[in-house]
């Protein structure tokens, strides 16, 4: 019972933290794999069952405050079904030591880029100008679908903390390119969950989703409703710390045994 309490109260901190500031999904995996010791298919799936919620609530209200570009998603979700089938049957297919070093260096970069990245708001009429003609040639936008999703289901990642930041770069709206990268999140984690499922093996399995389930869609509408009042930047910087000790301490012990 003290695991299903310690996978809700990882759900609830860290569905608060996406609400609050839209990454910090991705210590998910690293929770379940690094300190609770599940095995990396089960730890998966659980992790993009709480990404499908929480992009699922990230989205929606995104698209209520209008930051939301659907056709840009559409071509996105194109590739990105085939990308996370792909991404989920080369998790499969290699080692798990060689999938947790990848689960460990990918939360690892995310951390790092949380702190490097600037995220520069701009107007919508600024980032239309601004944008790359990568994201006004729909094949294009497809291909780099099938590429992130397929780098976020192998390692785990939810989604928006590889693509926001690939949007924003291209000339996306950064708010636009979060509400985006929710609802990206959402395509990826279907087969995502249905992959890993089918290849998990711990028993009492229910109880791990139902206790991520409550935790996950508790946080996430906290985090929404307090968003507005905690410095966002600060609260990166923080995640980003966390993530960055963590990773290493993973990869560490990974490496060195222990």
């Amino acid at each position: 019972m003290f695991t299903f309490f310690i996978v809700f109260i990882a759900n609830l901190i860290i569905g608060i933290l996406v609400g609050m500031s839209g990454v910090s999904g991705f210590l998910l995996p690293i929770i379940y794999v690094g300190f609770l010791g599940l095995p990396v298919h089960d730890s998966l799936a659980l992790s993009f069952l709480a990404f499908l919620v929480a992009g699922a609530i990230g989205a929606y209200s995104y698209w209520k405050l209008k930051f939301m570009d659907f056709k840009l998603a559409l071509y996105l979700s194109i590739g990105s079904l085939p990308g996370a089938l792909l991404g989920v049957q080369i998790n499969v297919l290699i080692s798990e030591t060689l999938a947790k070093l990848l689960l460990y260096l990918f939360v690892l970069f995310a951390g790092l880029s949380i702190i490097l990245k600037k995220n520069k708001a701009q107007s919508d009429s600024e980032a239309e100008n601004s944008k790359s003609f990568i994201l006004k040639q729909p094949i294009w936008v497809i291909l780099l679908g099938v590429l992130t999703a397929a780098i976020c289901a192998l390692t785990g990642a939810g989604g928006p903390i590889l693509i926001v930041p690939l949007l924003a770069s291209l000339g996306v709206n950064i708010r636009t390119a979060v509400g985006v990268g929710l609802l990206n999140s959402v395509i990826i984690a279907l087969p995502s969950i249905f992959g890993y499922f089918s290849y998990a093996s711990i028993d009492n399995m229910q109880w791990f989703i139902l206790f991520s389930l409550i935790g996950t869609t508790i946080g996430i509408l906290t985090g929404s409703r307090v968003a507005n009042k905690v410095p966002v930047e600060q609260l990166k910087i923080f995640i980003a710390v966390i993530t960055i000790i963590s990773s290493v301490y993973m990869l560490r012990s990974l490496v060195f045994g222990g």
